[in-house]
């Protein structure tokens, strides 16, 4: 993406301090280490630093030039373009969203509690078979990532499909208004960041803002969910989603389902991806995507890195690692989607702490033990201090229970442990890296082609 310096000053409202040709074109660059001479630097603020003490960096990189606060002094080097904003990460947003309307490309929001990288996923592979579509990398799904998914976007695209976190209340307001979706997807409203909002009441309305600039002509996409309807402002057309389908298919890599006199096929397993799929499927027919093209599409969903993946072992036993982020939630529902699919297996759950739950943890921890102890798992692995609270309940219910605070302790007793009916599941949040230890246990056991 390269906007002229015209662009960028209607877009921010800046102004340009040093510098003469305002059609000469640039990118935006908020790294030093990557910058060149066709990009303006943009120094952004975080909790420990202050991009302005990088402008010097920037410059001697060969930068053409830079954002500045402000009540900032102009660098020493007179060299090139600099353009005043009243505040840098503002000024982000506001050129991200120009370049979006330049585009005219439609923008797919995707939030809520769990699920969001999923759903993202798959509209992307249902919207990908009709249309010039771009996403959101990984987990780009703040401000910055924002602002970075809009700006790396070609402008020939037809569809942005973007996936908004949060971490407090107004956060999806400032994606919402910056991004102006087409289309509203809330996945789901669970107890992820209780913690910091609450109560699930204050979560709920927090998601529902990202129907705050929904277009008067879009869609709100969402779940069956009271709290949803409940919460929600948006008078506009919506699409409720999730209980009617029926699974008529379950394997470790394929599950099957009718979905509204349709039958349709997804290369992961568990009904909460079932429930995923049909967000897909609702987006694809209201862009008007053939029922043929939405099917081939779920199926070339391709599972991101630790969000369920199947590792066959040499010996015979699997891995499910699905440890990019977990909550009370999403670990319930990942289990009972595992026993369903491997009744037959022996199953090791391996279980850690799941963050952000405030003075709920012990309470939702525990939930999480009552639950996996009516399960028949054959097996309980807890890492970490809060986990400990998810041990006790099922070791009282007589689950076999093993509690470890270490990641390499719980590497060495499950190598130990495994046998060719092993099926080992992993899940916590992402702070636990729970992937070193399925790292360790790989590293032993040769690991199979897919």
């Amino acid at each position: 993406m390269k906007l002229t310096v015209s662009e960028i000053l209607k877009a921010t409202g800046g102004s340009l301090l040093k510098g003469e040709n305002p059609e000469f074109k640039f990118s935006i660059s908020t790294d030093t280490r990557t910058i060149n001479s066709e990009d303006i630097f943009l120094p952004l603020k975080g909790e420990n630093f202050d991009g302005h003490s990088f402008i010097n960096k920037a410059l001697e990189k060969g930068c053409g030039g830079y954002f500045l606060e402000k009540h900032h002094k102009p660098a020493c080097n007179p060299a090139g373009i600099v353009i005043q904003v009243d505040n840098a990460i503002e000024a982000y947003l506001k050129i991200a969203g120009y370049y979006r309307k330049k585009t005219g490309s439609k923008v797919v929001g995707v939030t809520g509690s769990s699920g969001k990288t999923s759903v993202k996923e798959f509209i992307y592979s249902v919207l990908s078979t009709s249309f010039r579509t771009h996403k959101s990398k990984l987990n780009y799904n703040n401000e910055i990532g924002l602002c970075q998914t809009l700006l790396s976007m070609p402008e020939s695209a037809e569809f942005a499909v973007i996936e908004m976190g949060m971490r407090g209340s107004g956060e999806i307001e400032t994606l919402s208004r910056y991004s102006e979706p087409d289309i509203a997807v809330i996945t789901n409203i669970g107890t992820a960041h209780i913690g910091r909002l609450g109560s699930i009441e204050n979560i709920a309305s927090a998601k529902c803002e990202i129907t705050s600039h929904l277009k008067e002509s879009g869609l709100l996409l969402a779940y069956d969910d009271e709290l949803i309807k409940n919460h929600c402002r948006w008078s506009g057309k919506r699409i409720f989603y999730g209980k009617d389908h029926e699974i008529t298919l379950q394997k470790e890599n394929l599950t099957g389902f009718n979905y509204k006199n349709e039958y349709y096929e997804i290369p992961v397993m568990g009904e909460y991806n079932v429930i995923n799929a049909i967000a897909a499927i609702e987006t694809g027919k209201y862009t008007g995507i053939s029922y043929e093209k939405i099917k081939n599409g779920l199926l070339n969903y391709i599972p991101v890195d630790g969000r369920g993946n199947v590792i066959r072992l040499g010996n015979g036993a699997k891995l499910i690692v699905d440890c990019y982020n977990a909550n009370p939630d999403s670990v319930i529902a990942s289990v009972a989607s595992l026993v369903k699919t491997c009744e037959k297996s022996k199953i090791i759950l391996v279980l850690g702490d799941m963050a952000e739950l405030g003075e709920y943890e012990h309470e939702l921890h525990q939930k999480v033990g009552k639950f996996v102890s009516k399960t028949g798992v054959n097996m309980l692995v807890t890492i970490g201090e809060k986990a400990k609270f998810i041990a006790e309940p099922a070791k009282n219910a007589g689950l076999q229970v093993e509690s470890f605070l270490a990641n390499r302790e719980a590497a060495g007793f499950l190598t130990n442990n495994l046998d060719r009916e092993s099926v080992l599941f992993f899940k916590a949040s992402r702070c636990m890296k729970l992937d070193e230890i399925a790292g360790i246990i790989k590293d032993k056991y040769r690991v199979l082609e897919p």
